[in-house]
């Protein structure tokens, strides 16, 4: 039988970076987006500015975990993604070219929601981070300052990962390949982040994001090893 190759690495397809353009005009239009619905929705939501202006804000606190919650599926989404297309399973569904733009877009708009969601926490009274401290890893003393500062590492090498599509001709595709493994590492740690330090890890229905979630990417990531193990054992 002739040999096949077992590295993941050697059979899996590279994905094309979305254009520089694009991705530019989908972050702009989210910020014009936000700034609009900053300027329109108190008018239409009284009760929203003495939430957001009010002696007690909590809309931000609101925010912040709402966005974090999203961060994460989509960044569960990216890794699915990525990993189906190495086992081959992307050719079932949603295919191959569509299953690279999912994987790319989703970690890029998923790195948004987590930026934004670190950010937002410097308006909440309660947590009332500074930059500093949303920025620099394991800085934050006035809350679960080690959980917070996992989730910061995570972030900065997600962000490496996702900008990563970017200079693959400047570092070379095996370079790029083996980036990409850190991906394990950015989705270990946000889970770890958020069912340390969540609010809403503690509740049924997040429990189950976590548990479902994780349980999916393993069995994604076994069915692969599997595999790249077999044709080695042939």
């Amino acid at each position: 039988m002739t040999a096949q190759p077992s590295n993941l690495s050697e059979t899996a397809p590279v994905p094309s970076a979305a254009p520089f353009q694009t991705v530019l005009t989908v972050a702009l239009a989210v910020v014009a987006g936000t700034v609009l619905a900053v300027a329109i929705l108190p008018t239409w939501l009284p009760n929203l500015a003495s939430s957001l202006l009010g002696a007690e804000p909590k809309a931000y606190w609101y925010l912040s975990r709402a966005t974090a919650i999203a961060a994460y599926v989509l960044l569960w989404v990216s890794m699915v993604m990525g990993v189906s297309i190495t086992n081959k399973m992307a050719a079932i569904w949603p295919g191959g070219p569509a299953a690279r733009d999912m994987h790319q877009f989703t970690s890029l708009l998923g790195l948004g929601f987590a930026l934004f969601h670190g950010l937002i926490l410097m308006a909440d009274a309660y947590i009332s981070f500074n930059l500093a401290q949303v920025l620099l890893p394991f800085s934050s003393q006035s809350y679960r300052p080690f959980w917070v500062g996992v989730g910061q590492v995570g972030f900065y090498l997600w962000g490496v990962v996702a900008l990563s599509f970017y200079a693959r001709r400047v570092i070379g595709q095996r370079a790029w390949r083996a980036l990409h493994f850190v991906s394990f590492v950015v989705f270990s740690a946000a889970m770890l982040h958020g069912v340390a330090s969540g609010t809403d890890s503690g509740t049924i229905w997040m429990s189950g994001v976590y548990w479902a979630s994780g349980s999916i990417l393993a069995v994604l990531i076994f069915y692969r090893v599997m595999q790249a193990v077999k044709p080695a054992r042939d």
